[in-house]
């Protein structure tokens, strides 16, 4: 009998780790944004004339990926955007250069984010909801943020992840800009909305 209770005590802990097995991660991979996708970055906002957009494809960002046995994404482990301010456009240079100067774009000439936490859930086979918290600085003024990110992993391996935020020009000490003397008033609230596709940092190209 001791013989068999010492049989269990030593074949329970393998059994259990092979039954866990497919759900402990087995590698962590570096991904950065791949340069022939189709990536972009949208800030849309309002005024007491007619809605407005920038958008700009000039932005750098890496991260960490967790994957299980199964090949499922468990963690986001690190995650750094950052946007060139000068790269958004308006498609009305008067507007980008009173933007610019609004944000104080010659002096901060980047808007970047820092992932600190991230959450991952499958919704269904490759896709998957993850939530993060992290710090967005605009202007020299950096405040924590939470959104929602969703991601597909693709048959080729890259990850291709879109999601939109609201944001207050006042939470980074920015105080809404007016154009035409005044006649136009940008409204406080904006929206940021974006789709980034990442490869692996050995074969983004």
């Amino acid at each position: 009998m001791k013989t068999f209770n010492i049989f269990q005590k030593k074949i329970r802990p393998i059994i259990l780790l092979f039954m866990l097995s497919p759900l402990i991660t087995v590698g962590q991979t570096t991904y950065q944004l791949s340069k022939t996708g189709s990536g972009s970055m949208k800030v849309m906002g309002t005024s007491n004339v007619h809605d407005w957009s920038m958008t700009s494809k000039q932005f750098e960002s890496t991260g960490a990926f967790n994957f299980n046995a199964r090949g499922e994404m468990t963690d986001v482990t690190t995650l750094k955007f950052s946007v060139v301010a000068k790269s958004l456009k308006s498609g009305k240079s008067s507007m980008d250069d009173r933007t610019y100067k609004t944000i104080r774009a010659t002096e901060f000439p980047k808007i970047s984010y820092q992932l600190t936490f991230a959450t991952v859930t499958m919704v269904q086979a490759n896709r998957y909801s993850i939530q993060t918290t992290g710090i967005l600085t605009i202007a020299g003024k950096t405040q924590s943020l939470s959104m929602k990110v969703m991601a597909l992993v693709n048959a080729d391996g890259s990850i291709s992840c879109h999601g939109s935020e609201k944001l207050m020009l006042t939470d980074y000490g920015i105080e809404p800009p007016s154009f035409m003397l005044g006649a136009m008033k940008v409204g406080n609230n904006l929206v940021v909305q974006f789709e980034l596709d990442y490869a692996k940092a050995s074969s983004a190209k």
